[in-house]
C-alpha cells in the first residue's frame, strides 16, 4: 500500500446497506441469540455440555499450549485490540480524507459495551471458576460472564476491517480471517475455564448482530462526521481571518 495521502475522498468507497441478504442474516443470527439464551434458562442440553466441558479441563489436557493461549486471548481483549484497529483506522481516515473509520469503530464499540453489557448483568450468570451447583446454569446470581465480552470484542473489532474494506476482495480476506481470530479467541476462552462453551457461542451472535446491524447506523455516521468536519473548517476560516486582520508592525519610517 502507497503511504502517500489519496488527493481527495476516493469516490469508489461505498458504505454497505441493509440490504435484504443481510436483513436475512440479521434475522436468522438474532434467533440463535434467542434461542441459546432460552436453551440455558431451562438448562438443556448445551448446559450438560458446558458442564462436560468443563470437568474435561482442556487446560489439563493440552498443558503445553497455555503459555500461547495466555497471549492469544489478548486478541479479545477490549483496550489492546482498540488501540491496534483504531491506530490502522486512524491511518485510513488520514489518508482518505474521511472520518467514516474511525467513526464506524466507535459506534460499533458503544453499542457492543451498551447490548453485551446489558445482557451480561441481566442474566447475572456465574463463570465456571464460580459455579455453586453442578449442573445449574448459574443463573441470576451476580455473574457477568453470559455472552463472553472476549468474543464479542473480537468479532466487533477485527470484523470492522472487513466492514470497512474498500475491495470485495480484500473484504472476503479480512472476513475469514476475523472469523478466525474471533473462532479461536472464544475457544481460548474455554480453554483457560473463563468461559461456558454456550457463553463463547453467544459472543459470536452477539458480535455478528453488531456488525450486522451497522448500515442503519451509517445515516448517523455522516451526519456526525459532516459536523466534524464543518466544525474544523469554521475553526480554520476563523483563524485565518485573525491572521489577517493582525495589524503588521514595521519600522518607523524617518524623515
Amino acid at each position: 500500500a502507497r503511504l502517500d495521502r489519496e488527493p481527495e475522498r476516493p469516490a469508489h468507497i461505498g458504505m454497505p446497506r441493509m440490504s435484504r441478504h443481510r436483513m436475512v442474516l440479521f434475522g436468522a443470527t438474532l434467533a440463535v441469540f434467542v434461542a441459546i439464551v432460552w436453551a440455558v434458562v431451562v438448562t438443556s442440553w448445551l448446559v450438560r455440555l458446558d458442564w462436560q466441558v468443563m470437568f474435561f479441563r482442556p487446560y489439563q489436557q493440552w498443558p503445553e499450549i497455555h503459555a500461547f493461549v495466555d497471549y492469544y486471548v489478548v486478541l479479545g481483549q477490549r483496550g489492546p485490540t482498540a488501540v491496534m484497529v483504531s491506530a490502522w483506522l486512524g491511518w485510513r481516515s488520514w489518508r482518505q480524507h474521511t472520518l467514516r473509520p474511525l467513526l464506524a469503530l466507535g459506534v460499533s464499540l458503544l453499542l457492543l459495551n451498551i447490548t453485551v453489557g446489558a445482557a451480561k448483568y441481566g442474566m447475572g450468570r456465574l463463570g465456571p471458576h464460580y459455579a455453586t451447583e453442578i449442573g445449574s446454569n448459574e443463573m441470576w446470581l451476580g455473574g457477568d460472564i453470559f455472552p463472553s465480552g472476549h468474543t464479542a470484542n473480537a468479532v466487533v473489532t477485527w470484523g470492522i476491517l472487513a466492514y470497512l474494506a474498500s475491495t470485495p476482495r480484500a473484504r472476503r480476506w479480512l472476513s475469514a480471517l476475523s472469523a478466525v481470530t474471533s473462532l479461536g479467541v472464544g475457544l481460548s476462552t474455554v480453554y483457560i475455564g473463563t468461559h461456558w462453551l454456550s457463553d463463547v457461542i453467544l459472543g459470536w451472535a452477539a458480535g455478528l448482530l453488531i456488525l450486522l446491524a451497522l448500515p442503519w447506523f451509517e445515516p448517523t455516521i455522516a451526519r456526525a462526521e459532516a459536523r466534524i468536519l464543518g466544525l474544523r473548517d469554521r475553526w480554520r476560516a476563523r483563524g485565518a481571518r485573525a491572521a489577517t486582520a493582525r495589524p503588521v508592525v514595521g519600522r518607523p519610517v524617518v524623515l
